[in-house]
């Protein structure tokens, strides 16, 4: 008689019985719901019986759900060799955010890394050291007692991971660039096991490319003494064009220290479309009230900006984006300037869907992200995998529903409203157009289904020769694919 999922795991545990991990299977009640929730509950994956695979020499009895909370890189390089072993299929999960579903599987490991969220701040340096399961706000709150900054989200509940090793958009990329421009170096351990350190002079094609479990990042950080100015602008829907004219300046008129988010929502308790705007400059409250005092002009319903410590402004869009509930994300570009009448086609089609009768959508946003691309293009597309560098910027679909049954309408109608949007703007390029001046997709905004090529461009090729070379046998098969899986379902 072969192993019980449970002898299996009692492996495991006993190899990591004295560091402190938890072992977790679908048998240990509130502590394993715990750790299979993710912020979109369309992500979350459960234990299924019995597995219905392909033998293909995996044991059959280690494809059941666990989730192991590490506390160290010796216990995920603990982790991955246990997994080698009897070929678990695994994903890896650093602050649970993505809606991709790429954090969570149904048959497998989860290396859990949430419990690994210390951060260290270097101020003769000016360096930041997280842990790979850090929260964004572990960083912004951690770098603030010593007066510094490094580039992060726009929200600070988000992993520190995810969003490096995606790219990385921030309020401040207009004056740094990326978070991942902002890199300098990536604690990790490969798919053998072994742990290494990659940097631009150590595992220089290794940093280039991110193949493996990252355990700590490594980022520049900057004096950020002063307050910034930020907070919601509100407007009505007949305003929209008069708030389109203003973001269609904003191009010319940035140095880098300003950024505006427009989004079109129909908040509690009202549920009145709005639109709503996110206006952030880095610098004093007099210059940030002349750059957008024509914004302001056009007469807010609502102003609630201020000036607030640069740690406080990712707090700012929190509110509503919790955990829990079914959400996705999606993305796309678009180029300014925009044409108005366009936009008002978009927001019309958006409000169309979100407030149907019977799909409780009204709690979705359609946001249009204008963060300074200037200091982003001074890096090529070639330098890191990354490969979304163009004169344009994103927009994205945020949307929130119930119940399953509208998983796929929800994706479709996202899909094809960020493709027209794309398409409007002339951002659909062709491969070799693509390479040189960005794909025009986020990769923190897009489903792993898609060809990675539409990620990465041409550097998709150099990415699944480096995956050959780093993971032969492909024991890191999710997320968005460079080489068939090794392992399929079978009906």
């Amino acid at each position: 008689m072969g192993s019980t999922p449970s002898d299996i795991y009692e492996e495991l545990r006993g190899a990591l019985s004295s560091t402190g991990a938890e072992v977790l299977l679908p048998g240990d009640g509130e502590k394993y719901q715990e750790s299979i929730k993710r912020w979109s509950d369309h992500c979350e994956k459960r234990a299924v019986y019995p597995p219905a695979y392909a033998k293909q020499g995996v044991d059959a009895n280690a494809r059941q759900a666990c989730v192991v909370r590490v506390t160290s890189k010796h216990d995920v390089t603990t982790t991955i060799l246990f997994i080698r072993e009897h070929r678990i299929p695994f994903v890896v999960r650093g602050g649970g955010h993505s809606t991709s579903g790429s954090a969570s599987i149904e048959d497998g490991l989860v290396i859990d890394l949430s419990r690994m969220r210390s951060v260290t701040v270097n101020p003769q340096n000016k360096t930041i050291t997280a842990e790979g399961g850090t929260l964004w706000s572990d960083v912004d709150d951690e770098a603030a007692k010593y007066g510094l900054a490094t580039v992060g989200g726009t929200v600070n509940h988000t992993g520190v991971g995810g969003l490096t090793l995606g790219g990385g958009y921030g309020y401040l990329s207009g004056r740094y660039g990326l978070v991942i421009d902002n890199l300098l170096q990536v604690e990790m351990v490969l798919a053998s096991g072994e742990q290494v350190i990659a940097s631009e002079t150590d595992n220089e094609d290794l940093f280039w490319a991110n193949f493996g479990v990252a355990t700590a990042f490594t980022f520049k950080a900057y004096d950020q003494p002063n307050p910034v100015f930020s907070g919601p602008l509100i407007f009505l829907p007949e305003q929209l064009t008069q708030v389109v004219e203003f973001l269609n300046e904003f191009e010319n008129k940035t140095d880098g220290n300003q950024a505006l988010l427009m989004g079109f929502a129909c908040p509690p308790p009202a549920r009145a479309p709005i639109v709503m705007t996110m206006p952030f400059h880095n610098g004093t409250l007099e210059e940030a009230t002349a750059f957008f005092k024509p914004l302001i002009d056009i007469g807010p319903i609502a102003n609630h900006t201020t000036m607030m410590p640069y740690h406080a402004l990712n707090t700012c869009l929190n509110e509503g984006q919790g955990f829990g509930g079914r959400k996705m994300f999606g993305g796309g570009a678009y180029k300014l300037p925009l044409d108005a009448e366009f936009v008002q086609k978009l927001f019309a089609e958006f409000l169309a869907f979100i407030t149907r009768e019977g799909q409780n959508t009204e709690d979705s946003i359609l946001l249009f992200e204008t963060l300074s691309y200037k200091k982003i293009l001074e890096v090529p597309n070639e330098k890191m995998a990354f490969a979304n560098r163009g004169e344009y910027y994103n927009v994205a679909t945020v949307i929130k529903w119930e119940d399953p049954a509208l998983d796929d309408t929800v994706r479709d109608f996202s899909r094809a409203l960020l493709k027209k949007t794309s398409q409007s703007a002339g951002i659909e390029q062709d491969e070799k157009v693509r390479s040189v001046k960005g794909v025009g997709v986020y990769a923190n905004y897009v489903n792993p289904d898609i060809p990675a090529s539409e990620v990465y461009g041409n550097n998709a090729e150099k990415l699944t020769e480096l995956k050959k070379k780093y993971d032969p046998e492909n024991l890191f098969d999710r997320g968005t694919r460079l080489v068939p899986r090794p392992l399929v379902v079978v009906n």
